[in-house]
């Protein structure tokens, strides 16, 4: 069984290998605009501490990218102990600037815990 460390290692040597660059934790616009054709849905993952609002803070942040009148598919799911959630939504994207925009709103979110 790895440890976390562990798995984290052997992600980040799978990045070596293939020569991924990420800035801050996030795909660069080179790697995004190499995997993705755009404009395309684009799946964002939110984990935070389940709270009343976290939900609506998700969905805020990732609406004040998009046009108005827009609106995404999302699901929420609660973990088995009640502590956190996670939103996944999937807007379209038209640009891997447009992602990481997205990204840069939704990783200074109050009672965020991870982001994929």
């Amino acid at each position: 069984m790895k440890t976390t460390s562990g798995v984290l290692s052997a992600v980040l040597t799978v990045f070596e290998r293939r020569n991924i660059t990420m800035l801050e934790g996030f795909p660069d616009e080179e790697l995004l605009e190499s995997t993705h054709t755009f404009p395309c849905e684009y799946r964002f993952k939110v984990i935070g501490s389940v709270d009343d609002s976290f939900v609506g803070r998700v969905l805020a942040a990732v609406l004040a990218e998009l046009e108005e009148g827009v609106e995404p598919s999302f699901s929420t799911r609660t973990t088995a102990g009640g502590r956190h959630v996670s939103v996944t939504i999937e807007p379209e994207m038209h640009s891997a600037a447009h992602v990481l925009a997205v990204y840069g709103r939704l990783r200074s979110l109050e009672g965020l815990v991870m982001l994929m």
